[in-house]
């Protein structure tokens, strides 16, 4: 990891941080659409307001996924990705789709839609009302949603059960939800197939590094975004002081004091010019 050294105490960067490149292709992919016209994205491209401020200067128009209606002929469905229903009726109403979903949340699909034509119950371990879970279960309106032990009562007794999650789910949390799930219903076939990104698997990896060395950790994203929402929480199960801020302005000095190392990391949806921000502020409180 990378160290800076001020006068007060060290900042350390997280290894692997920051914009996922399916989040970095999703925003080239619009803009290059905007340069020539305007578009309307349906839902939020990233959780992540410099992104969301940056496409609306660019000409970009709101939208919702669901509403099937919009203001501009071309429609962006987003990384986070959608249902093949939702697809198809912006099609048939004649918009044109840019498609920017993640290429490992269009894995997750497969996967899913893999395990149903096996004939395995569908499950899905992640946030009911994230809109990658939407889209997750939208062509499976039987599919289950869990997150918790208690959520267990939610699964029909069927004789087999095939589970997927949420990409950016911390894989701990998964692989503990799925062993037990299977002492819970050992009389069923419990399949897993992990769905959780390697982006978000090697920021969670640093995490555990960062949380060894520091005293506080700053996790830097949209207030929206699972994935820095969950670095905040793990960070906080290991131990650290640790506070999710989408920009240096939320950063608060009585948070550092008598801190000796400050770890910063990023969620997947977070640009470098605000990690950039962030630790020159860092510097400045050090300072």
């Amino acid at each position: 990891m990378k160290t800076i050294q001020t006068s007060r105490f060290q900042i350390l960067i997280a290894t692997h941080s920051g914009m996922c490149f399916g989040v970095r292709q999703a925003i080239e992919a619009t803009e290059s659409l905007l340069s020539s016209r305007s578009a309307t994205i349906l839902g939020e491209l990233a959780h992540n307001p410099v992104v969301q401020s940056r496409m609306a200067h660019l000409g970009a128009h709101p939208g919702q996924l669901q509403n099937h209606r919009a203001q501009t002929p071309d429609v962006v469905i987003t990384a986070h990705g959608a249902s093949d229903q939702d697809r198809e009726r912006w099609k048939r109403q004649g918009y044109r789709i840019l498609d920017t979903t993640c290429p490992l949340v269009r894995v997750a699909h497969q996967k899913l839609a893999n395990l149903v034509a096996k004939g395995y119950f569908p499950v899905i371990i992640g946030k009911e009302d994230h809109v990658e879970v939407r889209g997750l279960r939208g062509d499976f309106s039987q599919a289950q949603v869990i997150l918790q032990e208690k959520d267990f009562s939610k699964i029909p007794q069927v004789e087999k059960i095939g589970l997927i999650s949420q990409t950016t789910q911390p894989i701990e949390r998964v692989i503990d939800l799925v062993k037990a799930l299977r002492n819970h219903r050992p009389e069923a076939d419990v399949t897993f197939c992990d769905t959780v990104c390697q982006p978000t698997k090697d920021r969670q990896r640093s995490l555990d590094d960062l949380c060894r060395a520091a005293d506080v950790v700053i996790a830097v994203g949209g207030k929206s975004s699972n994935n820095t929402a969950a670095l905040a929480r793990t960070a906080r199960a290991h131990g650290c002081q640790a506070y999710h801020i989408e920009g240096p302005s939320d950063l608060r000095d009585r948070w550092l004091a008598g801190a000796r190392k400050v770890g910063l990391t990023a969620g997947t949806s977070t640009l470098e010019v605000s990690v950039q921000a962030v630790t020159k502020r860092l510097q400045e409180l050090g300072s």
